[in-house]
């Protein structure tokens, strides 16, 4: 099964499939009421260290668990650029586990457990293959993490 190419940004546009193709993607399912929330400026931070070696951060915001993000897709983008300068791409809100998993998890999650919290993260290699999988309390700025997206700039 190939990454979905029709993603939805969080504005309600397509995503151009360009903004992936030949890029390493870390995906991460997000919330902006959760105890985990601070995590997005280790996300900014990732970005800024990779995004010009080609690495493309998606945030995807999830209301699944503990209802902690209920916000409309304006107050998202307004909290995540104010709070925490966000400026990487948010899809539209998705369920990650469940009857209703969005077809980008279905590819994500495989045959794998479901998520297990928000800020849960996917590496995606150049060649749309999930390469590694990290649980929500990985930090971007885990060592193993990093040796992993960099492992995946590498390949081509």
């Amino acid at each position: 099964m190939p990454l979905p190419q029709n993603l939805t940004t969080l504005d309600g546009t397509p995503l151009s499939p360009e903004v992936l193709a030949n890029k390493v993607i870390l995906f991460v399912n997000v919330a902006s009421q959760c105890g985990l929330t601070p995590q997005y400026s280790g996300l900014v931070e990732l970005d800024k260290k990779y995004g010009d070696q080609g690495l493309v951060i998606v945030g995807v915001p999830c209301n699944q668990f503990g209802k902690q993000e209920p916000g409309s897709p304006e107050e998202i983008k307004d909290f995540t650029k104010t709070k925490y300068d966000v400026d990487f791409t948010l899809l539209e809100k998705q369920d990650v586990n469940g009857s209703n998993r969005s077809p980008l998890y279905q590819f994500l999650v495989g045959d794998g457990s479901d998520i297990a919290w928000n800020f849960g993260k996917f590496v995606v290699g150049r060649n749309g293959e999930v390469v590694a999988r990290f649980e929500p309390q990985t930090a971007p700025n885990d060592p193993n993490l990093q040796a992993v997206i960099e492992k995946a700039l590498q390949d081509s």
